[in-house]
Parts: C-alpha cells; structure tokens; sequence
C-alpha cells in the first residue's frame, strides 16, 4: 500500500506565527535572554531548520558573554534548557486550541487511513511537539496510526533529506510507492533528495519561496464544502477541483510524479 507522510509545521496546523513564535520568545522571557522576535525577524528564522538551530542563532559573541556562556558545555546546556521549556509552552498553546488543523487534514488523513495508506510524519520539530499537534489536528483514534520521525533521529535536518530517507526505511516502501505534503522550500529540497512526489501546501511564511520540482502546489489541500484550495502549479494535470483528495495523490504516483535523480541531485541538499 502506498504511504502518505506529512511535515508538521504549517503542513498539520498553521504552527510557526501561532505557536513557535509566541513559545520562543516566552522562553527568552523566562531565562531572562533579551532577545524578542518580531513577525518578521522570525520569517527568517524559519529558514533554519530545528528548534535548537534557531535557538543557537541568536548567539553573538556579546550575547555569549553577557549571558555567561563561558565554553561550549554551557552553551549546549543552556540550549537544551532552553528548547525544553520551549516545547512545554509549544504543547500548552497546541492543546489549548489557538492552532486549528489546516484544511483537508483530518479528511484526507481519514480517506488515506480507510483505503489502507500507510500514515506517517517526518518533521525537525521535537517528537513531543509533534505528536500534540498530530492529536489535535486528527485526533487521538486517527493519530494512533501514525509513525513519527521527529527531532534529532537523524543528525542533518531539512533540507537534506535523511528524515525522509529513514521514513522510508522504516516504513519498508520505496520512494515511488511515497508521497509527501510539505510547506516549505526546505522541505520540498528534503523531500526531493530522497526523490519523493511532494505536494506543497503553502502556509503563511512560505507563500513567496520557490517550489520547483513539485508534484502540485497549492493553497491548502482544501475542503469541497469549506474553504477551496488554490491550485498554484500543477505540472501532471491533476486538476484538483477545491480539494486535493486521496484519488489526487494515486493520480500523482500512477504519474511517477517523484523527481528524477538528475532532478534530485540538481536541487541540492545542503545542511542547516
């Protein structure tokens, strides 16, 4: 059977604006780093993959003194302290709702689970992070049937694509028998580098990147009673009509709509 493996962030839920952002700057509070993002500041930040990567970001040689980081040890443990309370405010604001399910996941996550797909999520975000937003955007039946590769499984986050190399692994399917939803310019390079058919589902900080190589990007994947997704590019002609459903995936695999290798290696993998 096929598999359908999502990103997290802005894939699952809209996460980033609403709910990483408000979470680190919480947790810059808290451990008394004076440092704020604005809206803008984190549309940046975004572009580095992994929580502890955005976190590391931040520290130039003054703010290294002026927080008494004197060597590399203490600078890890205080990431790591920082990344923890920054995934138990994430899970606070998950749970108390402020992060609806994007359009068209709990529907088509309930259409590929009833044909038999295989579900899973390849995310850089924290494995717990992760599953609190799996649970509210399916609930907590649908989300028991997924496979979570989160966190640092693997040593080099998005845009390479060994969190997509150990989905499939893991899962025992090849890469044609494997679609991925994405979001992002990032994800779309992980995805591609493990030579997945990927549909793009743009989310508010990724709108204006460059999704060459994908299988079909749109708005959302969209509800044929609610909100109607925006086909943005579909190269295979596909023709979604409002809503990308489990019959426009087949369609993209019957296609062989996963990128060549020739594709795959012009796209580059580059480490975060």
């Amino acid at each position: 059977m096929p598999a359908l493996i999502f990103d997290c962030d802005g894939v699952l839920a809209d996460t980033e604006q609403y709910g990483h952002l408000p979470a680190f700057n919480q947790t810059f509070a808290a451990f008394g780093v004076p440092v704020q993002w604005s809206v803008e500041e984190y549309a940046e930040r975004v572009k580095i993959g992994g929580g502890k990567e955005r976190m590391r970001s931040i520290l130039t040689p003054a703010l290294v003194a002026e927080l008494g980081l004197n060597d590399d040890s203490s600078t890890d443990a205080a990431i790591l302290a920082w990344h923890k309370r920054k995934t138990e405010i994430y899970k606070g604001l998950v749970e108390s709702g402020v992060m609806p399910a994007r359009p068209g996941i709990a529907r088509i996550v309930r259409e590929a689970h009833d044909a038999g797909w295989t579900l899973a999520v390849a995310s850089t975000s924290a494995e717990p992070a992760v599953r609190a937003v799996l649970t509210h955007a399916v609930g907590e039946d649908l989300a028991s049937h997924f496979a979570v590769f989160a966190g640092d499984v693997v040593p080099a986050k998005k845009p390479a694509p060994d969190i997509y190399l150990l989905a499939l692994k893991e899962l025992g399917v090849s890469s044609r028998e494997a679609i991925v939803v994405e979001d992002s310019s990032n994800g779309l390079r992980a995805a591609i580098g493990a030579r997945l058919a990927t549909v793009v589902t743009v989310s508010s900080f990724t709108r204006e990147e460059d999704f060459t190589g994908a299988a079909l990007v749109v708005s959302s994947l969209g509800e044929p009673n609610g909100e109607q997704a925006e086909v943005l590019a579909d190269p295979f002609g596909v023709e979604v009509r409002g809503a990308v459903t489990l019959t426009t995936l087949q369609s993209l695999l019957d296609a062989d709509a996963a990128p060549s290798i020739s594709h795959a290696s012009s796209t580059g993998t580059e480490t975060s």
